[in-house]
């Protein structure tokens, strides 16, 4: 059973495991430094739909089904699927994944959303409630620019600080079934507001809040930064990657050694014109659900903490001149041979 520990974080000492996971990406990401590292990259990111949100719900049904074949499993052999994207009523996930019949719990995170279902599958696994969950998400360059911006035909110049969303998705397994990866503790994100308006700087409007789940975690489980291989945060891109490792520091927590961002891995920010990197619910999704899980079932990677951050913002909050709050939430994932 999950077990309080300190203020904020639960353990869950009795086992609870990601048996299979797939990362699935689009074409840019694809000739990016992480694109052999995908399960699945296309070369269209429209995949013949006849919309772009009819083509990111294709790219969670390919991540879905990439995850079940390698875990050698069908779509009723899953109790219950934690999902969630960008869009609008998480339209993405609710077309996607409508008719594979896997009872389905909707989740907003933002681009915090792969942690956020990680999170809420290995609760429902340890406690019981789930025999087998499924954590799913994705997101996509054209449908994010589409709601939260201005539709990409507008051409509007982005800023230096401003994030490519991600084209991809991933989907992961979590079970009671031992396997080389363990989830041992979760610690879930608090909402950070630091007033920031800018929807084209979101790195800054997130590293408070990925600074504080991280020094929640440390405190509660009296450890420190030099005690894992990588501490791989989720899009912070470059500019939310610089902040937050200032913000560490001030704090006595040095992560200039272990830290690492999936939006600065998933690109060449300079070759590829990306900005301050990429952002997105698929950018943290499709890394760690193919590289990242590959590495540590490999003992390659033996202790990691896997926090994804995500801007809590929407369309219509910010039109009405709202700010960006943002949160993070945090697991800490082993090889446990």
């Amino acid at each position: 059973m999950p077990i309080r520990t300190g203020k904020g974080t639960i353990s869950l000492p009795e086992g609870v495991y990601i048996n299979s996971s797939a990362g699935v990406a689009g074409n840019k990401e694809k000739e990016g430094p992480f694109g052999a590292e995908f399960d699945i990259a296309f070369d269209n990111n429209k995949l013949g739909m006849e919309t772009w949100e009819k083509a990111e719900s294709e790219f969670q049904k390919y991540a879905l089904s990439a995850m079940l074949e390698k875990a050698a499993l069908e779509p009723s052999d899953i109790d219950v699927i934690f999902a969630g994207d960008l869009l609008n009523q998480s339209m993405s996930s609710v077309y996607g994944l409508r008719e594979t019949g896997i009872p389905l719990m909707g989740q907003f995170g933002a681009c915090s959303t792969m942690a956020q279902t990680l999170a809420a599958a290995a609760v429902f696994v340890s406690s019981g409630a789930a025999e087998r969950a499924a954590a799913v998400t994705s997101s996509h360059f054209c449908t994010a620019e589409r709601q939260f911006r201005m539709p990409i035909e507008y051409g509007g110049q982005r800023t230096p600080t401003a994030q490519w969303t991600v084209t991809g998705a991933g989907a992961a397994l979590v079970s009671r079934k031992p396997c080389p990866v363990r989830i041992n503790a979760l610690t879930i994100g608090r909402i950070n507001d630091m007033q920031i308006k800018d929807a084209a700087n979101m790195g800054a409007a997130m590293a408070p809040a990925a600074a504080d789940t991280l020094l929640r975690f440390f405190g509660d489980t009296d450890t420190a930064p030099q005690s894992y291989d990588l501490i791989l945060t989720g899009d912070l891109g470059k500019v939310g990657s610089e902040l937050l490792r200032e913000l560490m520091f001030r704090h006595g927590a040095d992560i200039s050694k272990v830290h690492n961002d999936c939006g600065l891995m998933i690109y060449d920010i300079e070759a590829q014109d990306v900005h301050s990197g990429g952002s997105g619910c698929g950018c943290s999704a499709s890394v760690f659900c193919s590289g990242i899980m590959r590495r540590l079932t490999k003992g390659k990677l033996k202790s990691i903490l896997f926090v994804a951050t995500g801007a809590l913002m929407s369309p219509t909050a910010s039109q009405q001149g709202e700010t960006i709050p943002a949160i993070a939430h945090l697991l800490h994932i082993t090889n446990s041979p």
